[in-house]
């Protein structure tokens, strides 16, 4: 069976099979709403007070030298060829 349509080309919600859609979509919407909050993880890595990680902690030492590694990997001679060559 065909849904109703208004004459704006929306789907009408007075109708039994709108109402229906009308009920999936705000599950679908609460659900997808839900999903985006839970998977969040949150850190426990201490900050200072301008928000930046504490280099001071062990975390914070471990999380620099990551970045430093990225940073020297960046630069190296055989991404700049990649970059150059892309």
């Amino acid at each position: 069976m065909a849904v109703q349509k208004t004459a704006s080309g929306k789907v009408d919600k007075r109708t039994k099979e709108g109402k229906a859609i009308a009920a999936r979509m705000a599950n679908a919407r609460a659900a997808r709403a839900a999903s985006k909050t839970s998977g969040k993880t949150t850190s426990n890595l201490k900050k200072t007070k301008s928000g930046k990680v504490d280099k001071r902690t062990k975390e914070g030492k471990a999380v620099y030298e990551r970045m430093a590694k990225a940073r020297r990997a960046q630069g190296s001679l055989v991404n700049r060829l990649k970059r150059l060559f892309k």
